[in-house]
């Protein structure tokens, strides 16, 4: 089968389409034929050697993945060969960026049925992490108001939809070119942080500061007066120091996504409901993906890319 695999770590040059051997499913296992997988900035973070995941070498990217169960292995349950699967794989593992990927059977859930399965790849880590930023971390309530930094992203369009669904007023950073995307998510107010300071463009205090965006730390540190006494400050750049208010009681959180079936299941449920839109921007063939982590490491990559076998 075809793969992209990098033996060492470095730059995008580092990634290789190889052919190599089909994958077999051990105990608690199954195979996919692969359908997508997703390109995330941490998949260029380990390639690169810049973030602290013990991958083994050679290691295929692609942690997201959708696609088709082709093989059990011995004692899996509820699964079943040929059913159309979505997964958030061990990130250490091989991922998707290849014909067939093994995940681990409690990793999968059954794929939305309203979009296409290649787009469902799309999915998983992105939707994740804005939920546990949310609710796990950020411990958000209905009624509550939220100011979300850098919106635009993937994970902030999907932060928006989730926290307006939940009954939460929904402030949003964003630039010219997403103001439209954070709309259409829903947000009931927009502040086009290259024009306005923010400080004094929101009006009052929030509940919970969510910043999904690189910010000078000094800047980051000044956003926390924004959050009302026992509010919450939860950011998703775990590169730097999450700041707090301990004299208030502002909580600081990082988020690190975790994989959860049960809510990565609840997550379809709410895309084949309409209550929460995958968004896909580009799809690229399996032999593009070297050229995609060139175009990230020149801060070129917008939206959501999904990644196609031959």
């Amino acid at each position: 089968m075809k793969a992209v695999r990098f033996h060492q770590v470095g730059g995008p040059e580092e990634l290789r389409t190889e052919e190599i051997e089909k994958p077999e499913p051990t105990t608690g296992q199954v195979r996919l034929r692969v359908a997508a997988s997703a390109f995330n900035a941490a998949d260029a973070g380990m390639r690169g050697g810049f973030l602290p995941i013990p991958v083994v070498l050679p290691h295929v990217p692609g942690y997201d993945v959708s696609g088709v169960v082709d093989a059990l292995g011995d004692g899996v349950e509820g699964v079943a060969v040929g059913d159309a699967v979505i997964a958030f794989l061990p990130m250490e593992r091989d991922g998707g960026a290849a014909d067939y990927v093994i995940a681990p059977a409690e990793a999968v859930v059954a794929a939305p049925m309203s979009i296409p399965l290649t787009d469902a790849a799309a999915l998983p880590s992105v939707a994740l992490t804005a939920w546990q930023a949310l609710f796990d971390d950020g411990r958000l309530e209905a009624g509550q108001r939220l100011l979300i930094v850098g919106a635009g992203g993937v994970v902030g369009t999907y932060a928006v939809q989730l926290a307006k669904r939940a009954g939460v007023h929904v402030i949003a950073t964003a630039s010219p070119r997403s103001i439209d995307a954070v709309r259409v998510a829903g947000a009931d107010e927009i502040v086009d942080h290259t024009s306005v300071d923010l400080l004094a463009a929101v009006d009052g205090q929030v509940d919970v500061l969510l910043n999904l965006a690189p910010i000078d730390p000094e800047r980051f540190a000044g956003l926390v007066a924004l959050v009302r006494d026992g509010g919450a400050v939860v950011s998703t750049t775990a590169f730097m120091a999450t700041p707090g208010d301990a004299e208030r009681d502002v909580r600081a959180a990082t988020v690190f996504v975790l994989p959860n079936r049960q809510r990565l299941a609840e997550l379809v449920a709410l895309v084949d409901s309409g209550e929460l839109t995958v968004e896909v921007t580009r799809r690229i063939p399996l032999a593009e993906l070297a050229a995609l982590h060139t175009e990230a490491a020149a801060g070129r990559v917008a939206g959501k890319v999904i990644v196609l076998p031959e």
